[in-house]
């Protein structure tokens, strides 16, 4: 009787210590867990943001799949972290607003309009040429406008430059790299506003888009995001910096 006591707590102390294979009898050995498949994969546990944040004490490199924002999610032993980037994040000193490649690469918006309400130009009317537009095309019209309304020397300060000028710190990490966005990423950004936030509603919204040397290019933050033209002397006009990753 003692024999086969002894042999049974010698398997379970066996069992309990080895290394466990699913789908292979030689599991690696720096695994210890080995799960092989050709035709099916690893499910872990999904559970939304509310549910997650519920979990008792997490455990440093606990690991769910996140089905409020459709991410695996790490907890680190401080924070809850992402494998993807997701719009609405809290991220790169700002908001994300905008995700492509997979949650890889985007663009974020200040919590907040920064030197608003503000002109576009700096005192004179001209045509910097700042046409670009689509995706990061702000941050080349920002540069172009900055340095064809500085020599002007008027204001002092005007929409463009309070975005490049704009560099908070968050988490002890200063970001610089701030612009005025593009017509095709302000009205990115207008698609998200509920989201990112503190916009001021109806307000009109200023983009690096030049239309002409006299008129900018501005998005409406109302209820049907109207983009339209505005005179670039306006000093009633808002500013919201992005910048991208």
């Amino acid at each position: 009787m003692k024999a086969i006591f002894f042999s049974i707590l010698f398997i379970s102390s066996y069992v309990v210590s080895a290394q466990v294979g699913i789908g292979t009898p030689v599991p690696a050995s720096s695994a210890q867990l080995d799960v092989v498949s050709t035709t099916k994969g690893f499910l872990p546990p999904r559970m939304t943001t509310t549910e997650r944040n519920a979990i008792s004490s997490p455990a440093a490199g606990l690991t769910i799949y996140n089905t409020t924002v459709n991410s695996f999610e790490c907890y680190n032993g401080t924070n809850w972290y992402s494998t993807v980037h997701y719009i609405g994040e809290s991220y790169g000193g700002g908001i994300v607003f905008y995700v492509y490649d997979n949650g890889q690469h985007g663009l974020i918006a200040a919590t907040t309009d920064q030197g608003s309400p503000i002109q576009f130009y700096n005192g004179v009317y001209k045509f910097s040429g700042a046409t670009a537009d689509g995706v990061g095309a702000g941050r080349s019209n920002t540069a172009i406008i900055v340095a064809s309304q500085m020599p002007d020397n008027a204001l002092g300060n005007f929409a463009a430059k309070v975005c490049l000028d704009y560099s908070p710190t968050v988490g002890g990490v200063k970001y610089g790299d701030w612009y005025l966005p593009s017509k095709f990423e302000l009205n990115l950004l207008y698609l998200q506003r509920g989201l990112v936030g503190n916009f001021v509603t109806d307000a009109r919204y200023l983009c690096s888009t030049e239309f002409d040397d006299t008129f900018a290019n501005i998005q409406i933050f109302g209820a049907a995001g109207t983009q339209a033209q505005s005179d670039k002397a306006s000093t009633t006009r808002y500013v919201r910096p992005i910048r991208a990753f």
